[in-house]
C-alpha cells in the first residue's frame, strides 16, 4: 500500500512560480514511475509529467520548458517545479505512482490557481 500526499499548491499570479511536492509512504518508492497529472474545471484529467525509477523524464508539450519534475528517493518525494505559470495551468494537480504488475496509486490533489 502506498499513500501519496501532495502539497505546495496555492494562488499565484501569471508569470509566477510554484513547487509542488508529493510525499509517498512505504519502502518501494524508488521502483515506481512517479507522475503529476492535472484536472482543470470541466475537463478530463491529463498527464503533466512523469519520471521513471531511472530518472527519465517525460512532459506534455504545453509545459515543456516551464515545468520540471524531479524526485528524491531518500525522501520518498517527487517534485514539480512550475515556472512562467499561465491562467490555463489552473487545475487540481494529482500525484501518481505506477509500476507494471503493481497497483496504481493517486494522491488527493493540490489546487493551483493562476490569476491576477
Amino acid at each position: 500500500q502506498v499513500q501519496l500526499v501532495e502539497s505546495g499548491g496555492g494562488l499565484v499570479q501569471p508569470g509566477g512560480s510554484l513547487r509542488l511536492s508529493c510525499l509517498a509512504s512505504g519502502t518501494l518508492f524508488s521502483i515506481y514511475t512517479m507522475g503529476w497529472y492535472r484536472q482543470a474545471p470541466g475537463k478530463q484529467r491529463e498527464l503533466v509529467a512523469t519520471i521513471t525509477s531511472g530518472g527519465d523524464r517525460n512532459y506534455t508539450d504545453v509545459v515543456k520548458g516551464r515545468f520540471t519534475i524531479s524526485r528524491d528517493n531518500t525522501k520518498n518525494t517527487v517534485y514539480l517545479r512550475m515556472t512562467s505559470l499561465k491562467p490555463e495551468d489552473t487545475a487540481v494537480y494529482f500525484c501518481n505512482a505506477q509500476r507494471r504488475y503493481l497497483p496504481e496509486y493517486w494522491g488527493q490533489g493540490t489546487r493551483v490557481t493562476v490569476s491576477s
